[in-house]
């Protein structure tokens, strides 16, 4: 990678060398409709904003990012670990009913007693147990106890008689429960007499992964900073301009983080969203940083001054910049159609540091540009290990090479890449669908090693039982009868209850297999479906997964839609073509077959998992895959637009189909695979954390980045649109009409004349007249001029 490296924004494109001549097809970020020869171009109203006073804007950005410092201080204390459930399902609703009137009905702390070689039926262990549960009573915010020295309960108790359980639930909601588990379990867990014990349980599980996740995403910005300043200096040649894209990462995460605090105050926002923040933050600010610093300096390069430079940037990158952004925000909004606060989680935090990333490089970078000029290529760090002239196609020819392979053997290309990337999404055809429990965290968490214990050695699933709510009048002849259906199930292992409290009773139904499993989610629906002659409601670990997958899937069509349509429209607003914005979508849905079937192969199936250092569960957690999707397809489209944008100005430039891809992939080829090449370290290094969710994300979206960017983008894209020709460029009258009146795109050089005629390999015989102030070259001869 190097500065120019396949991604020369030079001068004279868009129009000219400092200025761009010619007509814009709409509205730029600097509010200019192109213009103005020659260096000193016309300025727009944006330009001239963000230029007058660039001191004064550096010092408002460095007081508000001060203030969101302080504003943004402890937000992951503050953001739950859960969020998976419908808050609007059955489930939910008998969750709540039962922690109301029956708060013993759903523990979510388990202190696992090990009595070494002894019994627990040992009169000594058995008096230790009594002594420590009825201590645990005694404990503020602590309601429910229960154990197998009290009930004698066999799903208390191990299979070999050396471990067995005590319940309990800690009231309040999910930063209260964290709060008494903090004060509570360092005086419980260890040696206490005969026995050892260990805290765990669902409270325990999520505390911990909260606190695992914090601990992970420090150490993944250590990683993840260093690196990325490392990859900017090679592409930038300048640290003065390696460190501005890392500034504007840091501005929309810390500003990102203010905007997380401030949700927390009127909905719950889940700790996930923290890895995307930084994720996102530094990975699409950097992106947005390098189209923008690239250009800018390439203006200065061709003789352009700082303010004049300026504006050709903001009408050029700054217009793909803004339309990269809208779409990587599109597709992170469909995430809000989902009742779950987990998925909304992401879209809150998505949202905001896309915007923020957007609005930074849009007005602070320009900003700094201005005071720095030309020593933006200050401190040139790669001349110490240059030898030579450098090349001065930055290798860009490379990418133009291999655009006019790939166009040469376009059918070829097209149905191999295909091909590939289908038999690679194959291993998805298989996903099975979970809940996340502790086999997200390490293996040497304390939580998961007591649900590991319940798992391997106790009968059924203790913690995983389902509840059954009865509400209304009922006699005990009526209620017996009830139990006895239910006991009849193929899938009940055993049926506790009921225990009655006025009009309302519960049941507890203990599975045959694991919390769960297929079998376990069968007894959910079969449940629901036992007459009786009061109202029921079902809940339990297994109801909240069926009714959460029932929400995903209600809402899915939906979400899809909502991407589709909007993701179309913005890019037939970059382009005027109606194929164009299909291929877009298709070809960006392939790019993530890989992605998805990577993570069944790898994560579902248990593939790596030691290298890896993970646990499989032998299933996703249901909303995962949605949120892969949303965010790895707006990063596809965030390098589509990028490569579109480019292969638009070209073909408006010449009217040469051929050419305009050639000429757009060897400028942008190696912009967009250094911008991959940093987003996925950032994400690799996401995916070094200890929570398997978190992993799964971090890597598997690093996997869809590349793969877009080094297989799509470079092959199926020049393939596909060589296959399509200049049809690619097709629209009827009404929408050609509508796209000259409201559509956006990065060139501002005039369209080729629409009555020329072509010869067979697409090239205009007619070349439109030149507008004053550029020069335009017919075809290939032109752009091989300015390459």
């Amino acid at each position: 990678m190097s500065e120019v490296d396949g991604a020369d924004d030079g001068p004279g494109e868009g129009g000219n060398q400092g200025g761009g001549g010619g007509t814009d097809s709409g509205p730029a970020p600097d509010g200019g409709t192109g213009g103005g020869t020659g260096g000193e171009a016309r300025l727009g109203g944006w330009t001239r904003f963000v230029t007058a006073r660039p001191r004064l804007s550096l010092l408002v950005a460095l007081l508000l990012t001060a203030l969101a410092v302080v504003v943004g201080s402890g937000v992951a204390d503050r953001l739950g670990s859960g969020g998976w459930e419908d808050p609007t399902a059955q489930s939910t609703y008998a969750t709540r009913a039962l922690e109301r009137e029956f708060p013993a009905s759903q523990p979510n702390l388990l202190l696992l007693l090990d009595a070494g070689r002894s019994s627990v039926d040992d009169p000594a262990v058995a008096a230790e147990a009594r002594r420590i549960a009825a201590r645990l009573a005694a404990e503020r915010g602590v309601t429910g106890v229960g154990s197998y020295w009290q009930s004698g309960s066999p799903a208390l108790r191990a299979g070999d008689g050396h471990e067995a359980l005590i319940a309990a639930r800690l009231t309040g909601d999910e930063t209260a429960a964290a709060g008494t588990l903090d004060r509570l379990a360092p005086s419980y867990r260890g040696k206490s007499g005969p026995v050892e014990v260990r805290v765990g349980g669902p409270v325990a599980v999520r505390h911990e992964m909260q606190t695992t996740i914090k601990e992970d995403l420090t150490r993944a910005e250590m990683i993840a900073l260093p690196v990325t300043l490392l990859l900017l200096v090679m592409v930038f040649g300048s640290a003065v301009a390696a460190l501005l894209p890392l500034g504007v990462g840091i501005i929309a995460i810390l500003g990102t983080n203010a905007v997380l605090r401030a949700l927390t105050e009127v909905t719950d926002v889940s700790v996930f969203a923290l890895n995307l923040t930084t994720a996102l933050g530094l990975g699409l600010a950097i992106d947005y940083a390098l189209f923008i610093v690239r250009r800018f300096r390439e203006e200065l390069a061709g003789g352009a001054p700082p303010r004049a430079a300026i504006g050709v940037t903001l009408r050029t990158a700054g217009r793909t910049v803004l339309f990269s952004s809208l779409t990587v925000a599109v597709s992170l909004a469909a995430m809000l159609v989902f009742p779950q606060y987990f998925l909304r989680s992401f879209a809150y935090a998505g949202i905001a540091v896309v915007l923020l990333a957007a609005a930074a490089a849009l007005i602070l970078l320009p900003a700094a540009l201005m005071l720095l000029g030309d020593r933006v290529n200050s401190l040139d760090l790669r001349r110490l290990f240059r030898r030579g002239r450098p090349d001065p196609t930055g290798g860009g020819a490379v990418w133009g090479r291999m655009a006019s392979l790939v166009m040469r053997r376009a059918p070829l290309f097209a149905v191999a890449t295909t091909a590939g990337l289908v038999v690679l999404g194959l291993p998805f055809l298989g996903v099975k669908f979970g809940t996340a429990d502790d086999r997200q965290l390490p293996s040497g968490a304390e939580s998961h090693i007591v649900q590991q214990h319940i798992r391997d050695g106790f009968p059924g699933s203790p913690g995983g039982a389902l509840e059954v709510l009865a509400e209304g009048s009922a006699t005990e002849t009526e209620y017996a009868r009830y139990k006895e259906r239910i006991a009849a199930l193929p899938e009940v292992l055993r049926v506790d209850g009921p225990l009655v409290k006025g009009d309302a009773a519960y049941f507890s139904v203990l599975p045959k297999g694991e919390a769960v499993d297929e079998g376990a989610q069968r007894l959910v629906g079969e449940l629901r479906a036992v007459d009786a002659p009061f109202d029921t409601s079902v809940t339990g670990t297994a109801a909240v997964l069926v009714d959460s997958k029932h929400a995903i899937a209600d809402q899915l069509p939906w979400a899809g839609a909502f991407i589709a349509v909007v993701t179309l429209f913005l890019v037939f607003l970059l382009t005027g073509s109606v194929l164009i914005p299909l291929q877009a979508v298709l070809l960006n849905a392939l790019s993530l077959t890989a992605m998805f079937g990577a993570v069944v192969w790898v994560f579902q199936d248990g593939h790596l998992s030691g290298p890896l250092d993970f646990t499989s569960s032998g299933s996703i957690e249901t909303t995962l895959p949605v949120l892969m999707f949303c965010v790895a397809f707006g990063l596809s489209m965030d390098y589509g637009v990028f490569l579109l944008s480019r292969i638009k100005e070209e073909y408006d430039h010449t009217g040469d189909h051929r050419e305009a891809v050639r000429f757009g992939l060897q400028r942008t080829g190696g912009l967009i695979t250094a911008a991959a090449v940093i987003l996925a370290v950032v994400m690799v290094a996401i995916g070094t954390s200890r929570v398997a969710n978190t992993k799964m994300l971090g890597l598997g979206v690093a996997l869809a980045v590349l793969m877009d960017a080094m297989v799509v983008r470079s092959l199926l894209v020049p393939a596909v649109m060589r296959l399509t020709g200049r049809a690619t460029w097709w629209a009827p009258g009404p929408l050609r009409r509508f796209h000259d009146r409201f559509g956006l795109s990065e060139g501002e050089a005039p369209k080729p004349a629409p009555d020329a005629e072509t010869v067979p390999d697409g090239t205009p015989e007619t070349v439109p007249e030149p507008v004053p102030g550029t020069a335009v070259v017919p075809g290939r001869d032109r752009a091989e001029a300015r390459g």
